[in-house]
């Protein structure tokens, strides 16, 4: 079996910049990926859901 490369260190080694740098951009992209998440793409898969109605603050 062939030795597969870590991929989170592939991706960290081809970032520019010193090691504090590079933390920085990480952080920035992972940012980045959660704010498109939460506004773009969760909304639009809401949208499939069949769970549409929200039952926070339902008083029964």
């Amino acid at each position: 079996m062939e030795e597969n490369p870590d991929v989170y260190a592939s991706l960290f080694g081809q970032l520019p910049g010193p090691c504090r740098v590079r933390l920085l951009i990480s952080a920035l992209l992972v940012a980045l990926v959660i704010l498109v998440l939460m506004e773009y793409v969760f909304p639009w898969a809401s949208q499939f859901s069949p769970r549409a109605e929200s039952t926070i603050g339902l008083v029964q």
